[in-house]
């Protein structure tokens, strides 16, 4: 289930280049105003017969088409809050590149954080995890999650993964996708079955490097390419 109370973007960081969604080839390019959607209401609107129109228990992908700590924003987020606050029956999963303006616009009642949101960052390399997690890091979150996507180059999060909650990992999607490799993959698993944390490889881009062999993996083909091979450690219940 995915939740878009704002939509358009604009690059934030290297991962933004080839952006799947805003990108030059993509169905979005160059909507870069951010503007409330029709669908700002949907975790609290209600059918005709007075029920919820987002069931209870459902996981709710929120702003993965944009980003929810945008500064344009920054007026709505309040009422969003609001919203997740109202529905603890939901996971919402909130994934994002602007970590460092989480507080803003935090509600008065977070504490250490609503049990209901999965807050996630994403880091696309080395840098951006030695830049963005020790700050997400020491936020009050209570439940963490970690994006390496797209994934550019090989990370080491040894330092970091004790207080990640999940990984996932994918590779760039496009005309112009950079090479997503299989032993960055391979490396990012072994860290989290040595520290016991769910993994998921969500799909392979569109540029993928196996056993030394660069290959062009058709978008539709992607996810269950990387499905096939059996990489993922999401225990009995996923909520990734």
């Amino acid at each position: 289930m995915n939740w878009e109370p704002w939509t358009g973007c604009y690059p934030q960081s290297i991962g933004c280049t080839y952006c799947y969604f805003y990108g030059k080839y993509s169905k979005r390019y160059g909507q870069n105003q951010i503007v409330k959607t029709p669908d700002f209401n949907k975790p609290v609107a209600l059918q005709k017969n007075n029920q919820p129109k987002i069931a209870s228990g459902k996981i709710v992908a929120t702003c993965f088409g944009t980003d929810f700590f945008l500064p344009e924003a920054d007026p709505w987020r309040k009422d969003a809050w609001e919203m997740i606050r109202q529905r603890p029956d939901l996971d919402f999963l909130i994934l994002t590149k602007r970590i460092d303006r989480f507080e803003v616009s935090l509600p008065t009642d977070w504490g250490e954080g609503y049990t209901n949101v999965n807050l996630g960052v994403s880091v696309e390399n080395q840098t951006l995890a030695d830049l963005r997690l020790p700050q997400f890091l020491s936020l009050p979150i209570k439940r963490r999650f970690v994006a390496c996507t797209p994934l550019l180059g090989p990370i080491d999060l040894t330092a970091y993964i004790d207080q990640i909650d999940h990984v996932s990992v994918g590779g760039e999607t496009g005309k112009e996708a950079r090479e997503c490799n299989l032993d960055w993959i391979l490396a990012l698993r072994q860290q989290c079955l040595d520290h016991e944390k769910t993994f998921w490889f969500k799909n392979t881009g569109s540029r993928f490097r196996c056993d030394g062999v660069l290959q062009k993996v058709n978008p539709y083909k992607q996810s269950s390419l990387a499905k096939s091979m059996n990489l993922n450690l999401l225990g009995e219940t996923p909520l990734f």
